[in-house]
């Protein structure tokens, strides 16, 4: 995808990134540089990206959602993430829009790609999401979603479809957008823990 290789970006793929993201020129550039310092092939690879997640989470195992995220993102499918890819993932997860943040969410649960989620997808998920959360955290999860199965069990309950049906995007991005219960248990850190680390922020 135009210049890869070398220390520029291209005007083409500048332009498209800036329209689609909202990030300035100064800042895809000076990203663009960082991105060919770790990976001066132009791409990065899987074990890459989980290498830089690892680093994010040193005192939890986030390697399986690093993987999911990681497919969530390879839009060609060629077990790389190219700068334009890593850039829409960056901006996918931080910055966007809300609907646009449950449109990955919803590439990211189906995990074999067929355009639908099962409950069995959203358990896999939901369980590389565990993997992530300190013990200590764990304590203060409630009961009724204190392990990969309950809280699977709960978000299917929100949706309210038998144990083997499909969610369709259309329905998780309705469903979710209007309940934010749902919101809060696809997502990675459950509210209680967002809550210890803002009195961490305050009381470090």
């Amino acid at each position: 995808m135009g210049n890869s290789k070398s220390g520029s970006l291209s005007k083409e793929i500048l332009e498209e990134l800036q329209l689609n993201t909202k990030f300035t020129e100064e800042e895809l550039c000076a990203w663009y540089q960082s991105f060919l310092k770790e990976c001066p092939s132009g791409r990065i690879t899987r074990q890459q990206f989980q290498s830089i997640y690892a680093k994010f989470f040193p005192d939890s195992d986030p390697k399986a959602y690093a993987e999911h995220v990681f497919r969530s993102f390879d839009a060609n499918n060629d077990g790389t993430l190219d700068f334009k890819e890593y850039i829409t993932a960056l901006h996918m997860t931080t910055a966007g829009e809300p609907t646009q943040k449950l449109e990955w969410a919803f590439s990211l649960y189906d995990v074999d790609g067929n355009g639908a989620i099962s409950k069995k997808e959203v358990l896999e998920i939901v369980m590389a999401i565990f993997k992530m959360i300190h013990p200590e955290d764990m304590k203060h999860l409630p009961d009724d979603e204190n392990t990969p199965e309950k809280r699977a069990e709960k978000i299917w309950g929100f949706f309210g479809k038998k144990d083997d049906g499909q969610l369709t995007e259309g329905e998780f991005i309705e469903g979710t957008l209007a309940n934010n219960e749902i919101l809060r248990l696809i997502q990675f850190e459950p509210q209680k823990v967002k809550e210890k680390f803002k009195e961490k922020e305050k009381n470090p």
